[in-house]
């Protein structure tokens, strides 16, 4: 007679070594995912960083047309020290809103003066910010893109059980601020 083989052990063990696979192929890619959010936030601060480069120059323009703006220059220019003061992703994030909306202002004010509008030195400066501006969206897009992946994957079973082992917590998207998509009013 043949003697019966006793795959519990095999089963066992194919059973321990899919779930020590599973669970290292859902770490790997978790880590993956928090690098690229990590990677695409540092695309939206270098877009931030360069934005910040050209108000000064933009300011300076400006203010040779028009001087009596005080007030608008020192608000832009304090919201880009805000910015680069920041030291944490949220202060980050709250000072480039804030620009966002003293930029505004400021393109605003130089519409009042045609003059202003046909200097070379204003328009080059111009298309840097509006090119720069939309590469400011693009990588806030990017960057949402990866939060939502990073998010969906903490959250969904099995891999929340990886992600709270882990420590790894829901990332923030970003997000602009209520009535932002209205035009600022700048008085004179």
């Amino acid at each position: 007679m043949a003697k019966k083989r006793n795959w519990t052990p095999w089963i066992i063990v194919g059973i321990l070594v899919i779930l020590v696979l599973w669970t290292v192929g859902t770490y790997n890619s978790l880590i993956g995912l928090d690098n690229g959010v990590e990677e695409k936030w540092a695309q939206v601060e270098n877009q931030y960083q360069r934005r910040a480069d050209l108000i000064p120059n933009l300011i300076n323009t400006v203010k040779g047309f028009a001087a009596q703006e005080k007030d608008i220059f020192l608000e832009v220019t304090k919201l880009r020290s805000q910015w680069a003061g920041a030291s944490s992703r949220n202060e980050k994030l709250a000072a480039a809103k804030g620009l966002d909306s003293g930029i505004s202002k400021l393109l605003l004010v130089a519409e009042n003066y045609p003059q202003l509008k046909s200097n070379e030195n204003f328009l080059a400066l111009q298309s840097q910010l509006e090119g720069t501006e939309n590469r400011v969206a693009t990588e806030r897009k990017r960057y949402n893109e990866i939060v939502r992946k990073f998010n969906v994957k903490i959250k969904r079973f099995p891999s929340n059980i990886i992600a709270g082992m882990m420590g790894y917590e829901k990332k923030d998207y970003f997000e602009s601020d209520e009535g932002s998509e209205t035009v600022p009013k700048v008085e004179f």
